[in-house]
């Protein structure tokens, strides 16, 4: 298995050093590792969230109650002979 040599480790950091500067690695690191928390936080909680949105299910119910009232209602007025 090919790892990195120090030289390789050294030449990725003075990149990284290079691209973000100084003053922003602080708040990379401590978003990078809050990033990874959170992560395994959701993980090891599984299907504990819920992210279905409260709207969208009233919806489909209102459909579903509307769609079953106007069927039960077609039906009645066929067997009283009532035309629609």
């Amino acid at each position: 298995m090919m790892g990195l040599s120090p030289l390789e480790l050294g030449v990725v950091a003075g990149v990284v050093v290079l691209l973000f500067g100084v003053k922003r690695l602080p708040e990379l690191g401590s978003g990078l590792g809050q990033g990874i928390s959170n992560f395994r936080k959701a993980f090891r909680e599984g299907s504990a969230i819920d992210v279905t949105p409260q709207e969208a299910e009233k919806k489909l119910e209102a459909e579903k109650l509307n769609l079953s009232t106007e069927k039960s209602a077609k039906e009645n007025s066929k067997e009283n002979n009532v035309p629609t």
